[in-house]
């Protein structure tokens, strides 16, 4: 199958012929005519296969091919509106959407945290066509009353179930709520988990389902691996696999932003060109990071898991799981980063003894054994315990949202103030994004 049999128009044809893309992925050959039809769709897919397209190509052929914008008052409103739960991904997919509109007139911007506002308003007042956003400065803007979402006619909301994760649940009906009725909405999540059809059935009209893998599925293309380490000796062990080929393009992941930085430090001081992404990085320290690593400058990203959300990066060999992740899914969306578009990939977990029960959880979504290879000299002092407890702040995460407002335990009583005044405001991480 080729893009030529979707049913996209020659402008969208020649903008894809100009990337040197011809054949498209399952997910757009699923997702696209579906959407070209103007009906509301769900749809599973996971970073790193080629959703943003599936979204983006009929959007622009709906809007800007088929029928002509029609101002208010003279001035140019947004008419779809994209939702991302990180800046990074608001980012990327904006330089895609550009892209994929390269001989169609059409204008676009983003609007994020981390970055003044003053740019974003002065774009809104100028009129903008297409708006991608996180839902924390989105909320912002309407605030402010200085984004007219009256005229939307596609909403997109892109890892629906991350935006979830990250406590956006009561910012998305929100916004949702203030949006027309009458509009198309496409939501693409890596699972379908009951919150998003909840939803879906509140705010959707007969969705299309779209699913072109299974729920928390991986690449057959992925080799996993787990060294068995003692917590004390994981960053020397880690060293000791990027020596092996200090050129490689190795993302990393930590479980906290701490952690994150004292590793990257880490490895710098023993000459690893590496950078570190995460919440309390400014947004221009997070952009350089991920452009340097992309450029290859930066051989080594340190990330937590909010901040690596979204990136999107071709050819990447080796991911590692310095800290298991906490929740198990969340181990899928990393290492979905690498093993991309049929190329071998690698990931890497550094397994402390205590962290045997989170490697238990993940076999178990993966359905799938991982062999245990221990590297002479680095070997724990004890085996690890599968039947043992979980570590003791590993409770998963839930997503309903709508039982635990303050997710992050009690709130002091100036803070529950405000969490009146904005009861859209949930993790501290929505502002962050």
């Amino acid at each position: 199958m080729s893009f030529d049999t979707l049913g996209l128009a020659p402008a969208l044809l020649r903008a894809l012929a100009d990337q040197g893309y011809a054949t498209p992925t399952p997910i757009q050959s699923a997702a696209i005519p579906v959407a070209l039809t103007g009906r509301d769709m769900l749809a599973g897919a996971q970073t790193g296969t080629g959703k943003t397209a599936a979204f983006a190509l009929p959007l622009l052929q709906r809007l800007f091919v088929e029928t002509a914008p029609a101002a208010a008052n003279g001035k140019r409103r947004p008419r779809a509106l994209i939702l991302t739960p990180t800046r990074e991904l608001a980012a990327q997919v904006h330089d895609s959407l550009r892209a994929y509109a390269k001989h169609i007139k059409m204008f676009s911007t983003t609007i994020f945290g981390g970055v003044g506002m003053g740019p974003q308003v002065d774009a809104l007042r100028r009129g903008v066509d297409v708006l991608v956003a996180t839902p924390g400065r989105l909320i912002d803007h309407m605030e402010r009353r200085t984004v007219d979402l009256s005229g939307i006619e596609i909403l997109v909301l892109d890892e629906a179930d991350r935006m979830l994760d990250m406590g956006f649940l009561p910012a998305i009906r929100r916004i949702l709520g203030v949006l027309p009725k009458q509009r198309q909405t496409l939501l693409f999540s890596a699972t379908f988990a009951d919150e998003i059809k909840k939803i879906a059935a509140q705010f959707m009209r007969d969705p299309a389902e779209v699913q072109v893998a299974a729920r928390n599925s991986v690449v057959a293309t992925i080799t996993h691996r787990v060294h068995p380490v003692e917590t004390a000796r994981k960053r020397d062990l880690l060293l000791h696999l990027l020596a092996q080929d200090s050129r490689r393009q190795t993302l990393v992941f930590s479980r906290t932003k701490h952690g994150a930085n004292k590793l990257a430090d880490f490895l710098e001081k023993y000459g690893l060109r590496t950078a570190a992404i995460h919440g309390n990085k400014s947004q221009g320290a997070r952009t350089k990071a991920l452009k340097e690593f992309k450029d290859g400058k930066v051989t080594v990203l340190v990330a937590t898991d909010i901040a690596a959300r979204g990136l999107d990066i071709d050819q990447l060999p080796m991911v590692v799981n310095y800290d298991l992740p906490m929740v198990a899914e969340d181990y899928v969306h990393r290492i979905g980063r690498t093993g991309r578009a049929g190329a071998e990939g690698l990931a890497v977990s550094l397994v402390a003894p205590e962290e045997a029960p989170l490697l238990r959880d993940i076999k178990r979504l993966l359905k799938q054994d991982i062999a245990l290879e221990n590297i002479a000299g680095y070997e724990p002092s004890r085996p690890l315990n599968f039947d043992g407890p979980r570590p003791s702040n590993g409770k998963p995460r839930s997503t309903n949202h709508a039982r635990r407002p303050h997710a992050n335990g009690p709130k002091k009583p100036h803070a529950a103030a405000n969490k009146q005044h904005r009861p859209w405001q949930g993790k501290r991480d929505q502002r962050k994004a």
